[in-house]
């Protein structure tokens, strides 16, 4: 099978680009630049240059493919709406390249909107403003064999730098580790190569459902992950009100457990890296 991947060298992408070339899998992978991607390259990926503004490029790469595993995403936060407009766009044109046809497409979406202990049968709010969830959905209406990949909050291993290198950082910043009220609010996890599993056997099924959940622990509550952060560098670790986190407060307080039972059923999906938490109780975390 011949993939198109988009975000070649992101923290989710280069990961699924490997995990199907061990798999046996043909991968075209848009990066920036080839110099960026080399090492994908001498993995035996080729490499397509572009930005999710580049509509014709992604068009022509998805026409040319079996199928589509979309996983770029500017997360840039201090223009989030004007991101999630882009990721649209992005969406639209590959699931344009893919109509009426059998190949599938899975765009890359998260779990915020959705509520505690959220199944992949929940649908998010209409008014989040990531549209990746929605954009896909509406790509299935119309014939479409579109899905989306729910990743949790935390996509971990050394080398992260998503929230919870951002905890940690407002950890050291401030002189502790904090949650919001009692912390019992909970985060999912899964590690970084088990989810690459996740959107490798969705696209090698077809897509063949709307959903899929990439969650390996479906609920850690917050406090523990503040415990491990707050040992880690010799911190206290205590309750603080939102505004401790300033524009990361709505995460730190979100309540963002998740089932994906039905994922590891449809897939045959078993996780077996390490746990969210003992993969942030390593040294690596904090060098």
């Amino acid at each position: 099978m011949h993939v198109f991947v988009t975000g070649a060298t992101g923290w989710v992408g280069s990961a699924v680009i490997d995990d199907l070339l061990k798999a046996g899998h043909e991968v075209t992978g848009l990066a920036r630049s080839k110099d960026r991607a080399a090492a994908l390259v001498n993995l035996g990926a080729r490499i397509v240059e572009g930005t999710l503004d580049d509509l014709d490029t992604l068009r022509d790469a998805a026409a040319a493919s079996d199928g589509v595993i979309h996983t770029a995403f500017n997360h840039d936060f201090s223009r989030f709406a004007e991101n999630a407009e882009q990721d649209r766009r992005a969406i639209e044109a590959l699931g344009s390249a893919l109509e009426g046809s059998e190949r599938p497409l899975l765009v890359t979406s998260g779990l915020s909107g959705l509520p505690r202990g959220a199944t992949e049968s929940d649908l998010p709010g209409e008014a989040g403003p990531r549209k990746s969830d929605v954009t896909a959905r509406a790509l299935a209406d119309r014939g479409i064999r579109a899905a989306a990949v729910r990743l949790p909050p935390s996509v971990h291993g050394v080398g992260d730098h998503g929230f919870v290198s951002i905890l940690i950082r407002i950890a050291r910043e401030t002189g502790v580790s904090a949650y919001i009220g009692d912390g019992e609010n909970c985060w999912s996890g899964v590690y970084r190569l088990d989810a690459a599993q996740v959107f490798r056997l969705a696209i090698e099924n077809a897509a063949s459902q709307r959903v899929y959940h990439a969650v390996a622990d479906e609920a850690v509550p917050f406090r523990q992950i503040a415990e491990v952060i707050g040992r880690r560098l010799g911190l206290p670790v205590e309750p603080r009100g939102p505004e401790h986190f300033g524009w990361f407060a709505m995460m730190a307080g979100a309540d963002m457990a998740a089932s994906s039972a039905r994922t590891r059923s449809l897939l045959a999906w078993e996780p077996s890296g390490p746990s969210l938490i003992a993969d942030i109780d390593q040294p690596g975390y904090y060098a």
